[in-house]
């Protein structure tokens, strides 16, 4: 599989197996690439790594999926492939990733040895687990008809807008607004808007009240209780204030769930949910963040029959053993363990990186720590070049995001998200040195012309 890198993920080394491939394909017609099933045996890796590695290529635009056959790489259009920016990695959790391999081969050897159907038992179970997970009090519960399962987030949102018929339609969005999310909205033809702040970068209330009166809003798209990639809390009295902003307006809320454990001092007991009829409440959420790329898996929280049977009908094909591994790991609490060390490591990660910059950039940078993730929301005071950064730093352990990729509408040219990925320290500090000499030459064009 070539070079591996440290504490690189198993879907990244497929991933980069499968570009090596691409790379080789001749001829000028469609070449077809190895089976999930081939590629899982030849490079002795689980069957979801390989899905994962192919998703990525195939969001890229680089390989199509042909029902029934297989995917394939169009070398006919390869010069005019167009380039997007790349699923940006996680931090490593292989303590976790191990328990869940290890939850896999136990339950595997007894199936073995039982006669009793096992498909639909690991979607139950999880399911089951997750309402339990959520449920609050006699009052705010959720059962397990109302969990579903999807692959991932994009296929979840997918599956979600066209259930409510909202394609095409009007959706209103925090801002800046989760990639992932804005990618989904983008792909289904939605029209997106962004929600108005303050000059404390706070939702204007005002103003949204405004947009929700004079625009067909279908849906608001809002963080739990941390917005990323600012890693900033959405503090109680604006979520109580947004709850009763909503009980005006027939407006569906999708509650943002993906990165409210990453909160550095724990996720707060109130989330925006709390202040919401539940009957126009959605909640989206992922086991990505923190188990690994060995678990894409996103769910959907909502009491809507509609959305149940949209989600039936779909027939997601997930792997059974692995989401009983994962109801396992949240019914015995081995998930929320490992939270506290994560929280502490994405912490003292952010601080780090923040000092570096700091210290290389001085006064061209603004930077706000984060108060949870892994990213840092950094806008600097000079013109950015994408396309020399993203070159710059490729290969090395700090990982950048442009941040017009957070919002459809042209916005924050000027900022980057950044993640250092871990590692030594050393290592960081040559990535910001290099960081800072691809912006030098333009820094220094810009205060000749001035």
């Amino acid at each position: 599989m070539g070079r591996a890198t440290a504490g690189e993920f198993a879907y990244r080394k497929v991933y980069r197996y499968l570009e090596a491939l691409i790379d080789q394909a001749a001829g000028d017609g469609p070449c077809r690439l190895p089976s999930l099933r081939a590629l899982s045996r030849r490079l002795r890796v689980s069957l979801a790594t390989v899905q994962n590695a192919y998703s990525l290529l195939e969001e890229e635009g680089r390989v199509h999926c042909r029902p029934r056959s297989g995917y394939y790489v169009d070398n006919a259009g390869k010069e005019q492939a167009v380039a997007t920016h790349r699923q940006p990695p996680l931090p490593a959790q292989p303590l976790l990733e191990r328990i869940l391999l290890g939850h896999e081969r136990r339950l595997a050897r007894q199936r073995d040895c039982s006669v009793a159907p096992w498909d639909a038992l690991g979607s139950t179970r999880l399911r089951n687990a997750i309402a339990e997970r959520y449920t609050r009090s006699s009052s705010q519960y959720w059962r397990a008809d109302d969990v579903q399962l999807a692959p991932d987030v994009l296929a979840l949102i997918e599956t979600l807008l066209a259930a409510l018929a909202l394609h095409g339609g009007t959706v209103l969005v925090h801002s800046p607004c989760c990639w992932q999310v804005l990618r989904a909205l983008a792909r289904a033809g939605m029209r997106v808007l962004e929600v108005p702040l303050d000059a404390q970068s706070n939702p204007d209330l005002p103003a949204l009240a405004r947009l929700l009166g004079s625009e067909p809003v279908n849906m608001l798209v809002m963080p739990s209780c941390l917005g990323m990639p600012q890693g900033r809390l959405l503090s109680p009295y604006y979520q109580q204030q947004l709850g009763l902003l909503l009980g005006q307006y027939p407006v569906w809320l999708l509650e943002n769930d993906l990165d409210s454990e990453l909160c550095y001092s724990g996720p707060p007991n109130k989330r925006l949910r709390d202040w919401v009829d539940p009957r126009w409440l959605l909640v989206m959420g992922t086991f990505e963040a923190a188990v690994g790329p060995e678990a894409p898996y996103a769910y959907l929280l909502s009491r809507d029959a509609e959305l149940a049977k949209a989600f039936a009908e779909r027939a997601f094909r997930l792997a059974p053993l692995r989401l009983q591994a994962l109801a396992h790991m949240l019914g015995k609490g081995e998930i929320e363990t490992q939270w506290v060390q994560l929280r502490l490591d994405l912490q003292r990660r952010t601080q780090c990186l923040a000092r570096v910059l700091a210290l290389q950039f001085g006064q061209r940078v603004v930077l706000e720590m984060p108060q949870g993730g892994q990213m840092l929301w950094v806008r600097f005071r000079q013109p950015l070049v994408w396309e020399g950064i993203n070159a710059t730093l490729a290969g090395s352990p700090l990982h950048v995001l442009s941040g017009e990729q957070f919002s459809l509408q042209g916005r924050y040219t000027q900022y980057l998200a950044l993640m250092w990925l871990g590692g030594h320290p050393d290592d960081l500090q040559q990535a910001v040195t290099r960081l800072a000499q691809a912006l030098e030459p333009r820094c220094g064009r810009r205060t000749r012309n001035l």
